[in-house]
């Protein structure tokens, strides 16, 4: 870890809080990260974009915190039993690899349905192969499939030594009525459990940016603070 090369980006427009710039850190490219290197980075905030490392770190805002959910102390709430019951006809299966033949017209139709505008819009065949199929080592696909077959969502994770780190998910945009985001995450919980890991790590939450709340509905929720991993207290 101490060998690990960082490098930081001049100032840019921030992803999440349209009157703030960021400044992001990145893992040297050229480095060779091992699974154990990987789950030390997880620990101090870093998250994976395709090849690189990365961890926000601005001057003058700590808006970005890193959040994960302790599994086993994890109950699912009213809301989230009735997504579970509502897609119990799913049937999920760990890939090694993405297909663009199978995987990337869904990946299409949701980036230009659900985030036409963003940073990933729009699509292409080269950003998919880069952001999401060239992954780690470590990289699992989570492919849900409804019963005629038909893949409906994928959920791209990084199964490390304690914790699974929540890449990224996409799904059919029209199947608003399953809650697919939802279930996803809950899909990734319950594989935590089955693969005895402590933690599923969900990414950064900025408490000002509306597409970020969802991550508050998964309790307990730990943060991580200057003092290390903190419970999210919500009434504070």
């Amino acid at each position: 870890m101490s060998e690990i090369r960082l490098y930081a980006t001049p100032p840019h427009q921030c992803s999440y809080l349209q009157d703030k710039t960021a400044t992001t850190v990145f893992v040297d490219p050229d480095a060779t990260l091992d699974v154990d290197s990987y789950q030390r980075l997880s620990e101090f905030g870093f998250r994976r974009s395709g090849n690189h490392f990365y961890r926000p770190n601005c001057d003058d805002c700590q808006a970005c915190v890193s959040v994960r959910v302790p599994v086993h102390q994890f109950t699912p709430n009213r809301g989230q039993k009735r997504c579970l019951k509502r897609n119990s006809d799913l049937s999920m299966k760990v890939i090694n690899r993405l297909s663009l033949e199978r995987h990337y017209p869904l990946y299409q139709r949701y980036i230009e349905q659900r985030h036409r505008g963003g940073d990933m819009y729009p699509p292409s065949r080269s950003q998919f192969v880069s952001f999401l199929a060239s992954g780690h080592p470590s990289t699992r696909f989570y492919e849900f499939s409804d019963s005629s077959g038909k893949v409906i969502a994928v959920a791209v994770s990084d199964e490390l030594d304690d914790h699974i780190s929540a890449v990224y998910t996409f799904f059919d945009p029209e199947l608003e009525q399953r809650s697919l985001g939802r279930f996803c995450i809950l899909s990734q919980i319950e594989r935590c459990k089955e693969l005895g890991l402590r933690y599923l790590y969900l990414g950064y939450w900025v408490e000002d940016c509306r597409k970020m709340n969802y991550k508050t509905d998964y309790q307990p929720l730990e943060l991580l603070d200057e003092d290390g991993w903190q419970a999210l207290n919500l009434d504070e």
